[in-house]
């Protein structure tokens, strides 16, 4: 345990009667910031801990999601700086490009504006206004939460610093070949007109129609379906498998494009499953990505029939088509001539949306620029594989390999005015020139940069080094880089952890980014369902903190943080947290006005009662397991672990053992004090990184110390007593074996009973005055009568229950559990006697039935004492 080095309470420093979150959150929070308590010095001797904030969206505000991931994070660094370590919790936003452009053109529409109204350089200038008036919100929300960020280094990933990282990287891998510009199928949005990656499509089942159409006439015909008919106009071949037999005669040949008058080639291309449909598939290079690798291996036109709008552009009928209307019109028209076999509507298929806007995908040749991946995720993946960098929970690595091994190009350019531009100029001659952020672009007539931005999730990947000032060689970049852990949700194992992995990776000489990978799941619904708005279950997070406290919506998220697995979560867990803070603060505060205390040194062990020591053995074991958890991210064993020790241990059985103690005065009450107030002083350090504002408040009160965020870190002392936690487990034992007899006579548990304690033959003779207290036993009187006796671990507790149970009804009840407590027995020996059975029952199912068996032995022990101790009706 820690040393105590804080001055004690004085004894004006009192506590409110009630705990109200709202009168002491707001102003603790700012007093954190005021006095720099979060602010991380680069100069500092003390060994770095460093983690960075997967920076939210500036568009965005805080939902569940950030809450929960913020819980955890500030619970892993106000640990660690605790223990003594140069703590940084870096903040920033991302630039968000797509999110945030289509934002400030909603706004422009409602003015009956487009961006093209106001030209580039001014839609720019009209986005960063509306990013310091509107965006940001979160950073206020994250101080109601009481994120333990550094404000002082807060980061956006389009400020001046960033944007020098981005050029010099971009430049770095363009001169290393590592990017280039090539015409490719992409994802393309027609709705928010830009390129978008592939892991920024969402697939879902959506119910179209499947075509089957005749191309070509009689033995020269072919059959293909297609869900997307209106691509057709753009087909130049048709494909077979080189090995199907019943198109062989039709290799090299050609037929009949049917609309459009062209003939197309049937070529022969091993993609082609022979099993599947008709064996048969046309071949549209423009507008699918597989039929660009077919046309690509078979020298094929590319021909593109859609604008950026979707909108067909050839062949007079269906020219200027949307391509849904198309799609209806050329199915008609070929229906009119015969050429449709099969129609299957609907036909539900797999199809891809933009993540932002929901607006189906449209695959499309564009000419983009890319990242050549294959060395980059190579390194990325060999970083997991040789240990440098660990991912928690384990089973987690296999989805990262799956990814990173088989990563294609990564589409980074976009289509679209806010962003970091892509720092290409382009000659009047077709000289292309890649500038440096230390270079100058070149000048003169006909030179043009290129219009393009880069994908946000570029610069993103820089975050963990160029927020410490990559590319200049910074005291910070020094310290803080690696970070040691990145806490971030599964679902973005794909778009940013890989990213960062590569660029790290790449930037920084072979050191990855960060030494952890530690995953979390997403918070679910109660019934463990996503939450979203459309559902009508979305939560804001700060009508939680507003009714019940942000303790309690912290303890509640990392009480359900399994590793990796989602978080179910409903408003009567939320309360069931306030309430554990309610019972602290009242618990705590009714011991400081018993006596606890942190003055002095503690007693000699020799010194104190076993009840003190079993308190001081469980705090110490309670401290290693909080240490054990945290290093293994496990936050929701560590919120057991403290939630049960300081309620059940400390509140329901030390402090309630204690009474009789305090209550009778003299120096073993004035031992008990010290003891329970070094219980309250570790217990409150432990909870602290998890609850901060009411064990902030507590702390600072008992022991008069400045701040628990810069308090020392308790420490496992290593003292046990494992005598004394067996005589505690013994009174325990007793006294729950007398609260279930009492509960099941209907008795409540403050009503007063006489009782005779026999505890002679067990350790148990020096707390008969803790016990009685605690269950509420009166002294036996002259006219004591023994109408029940309990035998428990070799003591006896009679009670003399007459007026207040009937004898002759409680004989018949334990009659009628004897009757079933024998059966169950004889049941469990039969089935433990047949050798038949035990020959093919599993393991398991024989263990449980011998359990059965001990369990129903123990009842009718119980019960046949209860049954002789229990006068005659």
């Amino acid at each position: 345990m820690t040393e105590n080095t804080q001055t004690p309470s004085s004894p004006d420093s009192e506590l409110p009667t009630a705990y109200v979150p709202a009168d002491v959150e707001g102003k603790l929070y700012e007093r954190w910031v005021e006095r720099g308590y979060f602010e991380a010095d680069e100069k500092s001797e003390k060994p770095p801990y460093a983690i960075v904030i997967p920076p939210p969206n500036v568009t965005g505000s805080l939902h569940l999601g950030h809450a929960f991931e913020h819980t955890l994070i500030d619970a892993l660094t106000r640990r660690k700086r605790m223990q003594g370590y140069e703590t940084l919790w870096q903040p920033g936003m991302d630039h968000a490009g797509i999110a945030t452009q289509n934002v400030v053109e909603r706004e422009l529409a409602k003015e009956g504006k487009s961006r093209h109204d106001l030209g580039r350089e001014a839609f720019v200038e009209r986005v960063w206004q509306w990013k310091g008036e509107s965006g940001g919100q979160i950073s206020g929300q994250m101080r109601r939460l009481g994120d333990g960020v550094d404000w002082s280094r807060e980061r956006f990933t389009m400020d001046e610093g960033l944007s020098e990282a981005v050029q010099t990287i971009f430049k770095k891998l363009y001169d290393d070949e590592l990017i280039y510009r090539a015409e490719r199928i992409i994802n393309w949005c027609p709705r928010c007109l830009t390129a978008i990656s592939d892991i920024e499509v969402e697939y879902q089942d959506d119910e179209g129609e499947l075509v089957s159409i005749r191309y070509g006439e009689g033995d020269a015909s072919i059959v293909v379906a297609t869900t997307r008919a209106e691509t057709m106009l753009g087909d130049t071949a048709v494909a077979v498998h080189p090995e199907d037999e019943r198109y062989a005669h039709l290799v090299g040949t050609e037929i009949e494009l049917p609309l459009t008058g062209r003939r197309i080639p049937v070529v022969a291309d091993a993609h082609v499953d022979p099993e599947f449909g008709t064996g048969a598939v046309k071949v549209t290079p423009a507008h699918d990505p597989n039929d660009f690798e077919i046309g690509q291996r078979h020298g094929l036109p590319n021909l593109a029939v859609m604008d950026e709008h979707a909108v067909i552009t050839v062949h007079g009928p269906f020219l200027g088509l949307d391509r849904l209307e198309a799609r209806s019109a050329i199915v008609a028209a070929l229906r009119a001539e015969g050429r449709i076999v099969a129609e299957k509507r609907p036909y539900t298929h797999s199809v891809g949306h933009c993540s932002r806007c929901k607006t189906t995908i449209e695959p499309r040749l564009s000419l983009q620029w890319w990242v050549k991946v294959a060395p980059l995720a190579q390194a990325a993946g060999d970083a997991v594989r040789d240990g440098k960098v660990k991912i928690h929970p384990q089973e987690m690595e296999k989805r990262y390999f799956d990814w990173v091994d088989n990563l294609h190009d990564w589409c980074i350019s976009r289509q679209l005015w806010w962003g970091h531009r892509i720092p290409v100029w382009y000659g009047p001659n077709g000289e292309i020139v890649c500038v440096g952020p230390d270079e100058q672009p070149p000048s003169g007539e006909g030179w043009t940069q290129d219009t393009d931005v880069l994908d946000t999730w570029f610069s993103s990947g820089l975050w963990p080094f160029s927020t410490l000032g990559w590319p200049q060689q910074t005291e910070s970049l020094a310290k803080f880089y690696p970070n040691a852990v990145l806490v971030t949700g599964y679902d973005i194992l794909f778009f940013w952890v890989a990213r960062m992995m590569m660029f790290g990776l790449y930037a920084m000489d072979g050191t990855p980014p960060f030494s952890t990978i530690a995953l979390h799941g997403m918070v679910r619904d109660e019934r463990g369902k996503k939450m979203s708005k459309s559902f009508g279950n979305a939560v804001n997070p700060l009508d939680w903190m507003d009714k019940y406290g942000s303790d309690a919506v912290r303890f509640t998220l990392a009480r359900g943080a399994n590793p990796g697995v989602d978080v179910p979560i409903g408003e009567d867990w939320v309360q069931a947290s306030s309430k554990f803070a309610n019972k602290i603060w009242n618990a705590t505060r009714f011991a400081m006005m018993n006596g606890a205390t942190i003055e002095g040194d503690l007693p000699p062990v020799e010194e104190l009662s076993a009840t003190d020591r079993w308190v001081l053995s469980r705090l110490n074991e309670t401290v290693a397991q909080a240490d054990a958890y945290y290093e293994d991210y496990q936050f929701s064993k560590l919120s057991d672990a403290l939630y049960h020790f300081a309620w059940d241990e400390v509140f329901d059985w030390y402090v309630e053992l204690s009474k009789t103690t305090f209550f009778a005065g003299g120096e073993p009450a004035k031992a008990s004090a010290r003891v329970l107030g070094e219980v309250l002083d570790v217990m409150l350090r432990l909870l602290h990184p998890v609850v901060p504002f009411v064990t902030e408040t507590l702390w600072t009160t008992l022991t008069g110390g400045e701040s628990l965020v810069i308090a020392e870190w308790p420490k496992d002392s290593g003292f046990r007593d494992a005598a004394a936690e067996a005589e505690i487990e013994g009174v325990q034992s007793l006294v729950r074996e007398v609260r279930r007899f009492r509960k099941e006579q209907g008795l409540d548990d403050k009503q007063k009973v006489p009782a005779r304690l026999d505890l002679s033959a067990t350790t148990l003779a020096a707390h008969e005055a803790a016990i009685r207290q605690v269950l509420r036993l009166q002294p036996e009187g002259d006219a004591f009568s023994a109408t029940a006796t309990l035998p428990v671990g070799g003591a006896t507790v009679a009670l003399d229950l007459s007026g207040t149970i009937d004898v002759a009804a409680e004989r018949k009840r334990l009659s009628k559990d004897l009757g079933a407590a024998e059966k169950e027995k004889q049941q469990a020996e039969g089935k433990l006697g047949n050798e038949a059975f035990l020959a093919k029952a599993p393991d398991n199912v024989v263990d449980k039935i011998k359990g059965r068996l001990a369990k129903a032995e123990a009842d009718i022990a119980r019960i046949q004492a209860q049954l002789a101790a229990m006068p005659e009706a």
